[in-house]
């Protein structure tokens, strides 16, 4: 099922980067990341609600609570370089660039998380990594 769920991510994804290009005309970048932020919140808090989660606030450790801030402040800056990337480059040359973070990923889940490092990961991240490079130049 994590697959359909990633398919969907990705395909959204692609979809937000076109629509943020097209909406990145004649307005400052961090504004729109600004607005993009509040239509998120909005759907985040929402899906809470509706599922009957916010309960679960209450059973946050301190350690939960300090990763998640660190990855909102990792999300907040990638949006704000990704959509002034986006404002003044083509999304087909943003957009590989921008996932290369998925080569960024895969290493610092091995380095800080221990995952285990495949051959089959190795090549997959280095295949990623040339296609990036050949679609930069």
């Amino acid at each position: 099922m994590w697959a359909v769920y990633a398919l969907l991510s990705a395909f959204f994804a692609a979809l937000t980067s076109i629509f943020a290009k097209v909406g990145l005309q004649n307005i400052n970048s961090n504004l729109a990341v600004a607005i993009r932020t509040i239509i998120i919140l909005v759907i985040a808090w929402s899906v809470v609600f509706i599922t009957g989660k916010q309960h679960d606030i209450a059973q946050l450790a301190h350690r939960n609570v300090l990763f998640l801030v660190l990855s909102g402040i990792a999300t907040g800056l990638s949006w704000l370089f990704y959509y002034r990337a986006l404002q003044i480059g083509d999304v087909s040359k943003v957009m590989p660039v921008d996932k290369s973070s998925l080569v960024i990923g895969m290493i610092l889940a091995f380095v800080i998380l221990g995952e285990t490092i495949t051959f089959k990961t190795i090549i997959g991240g280095a295949l990623i990594a040339a296609g990036t490079i050949i679609l930069i130049l």
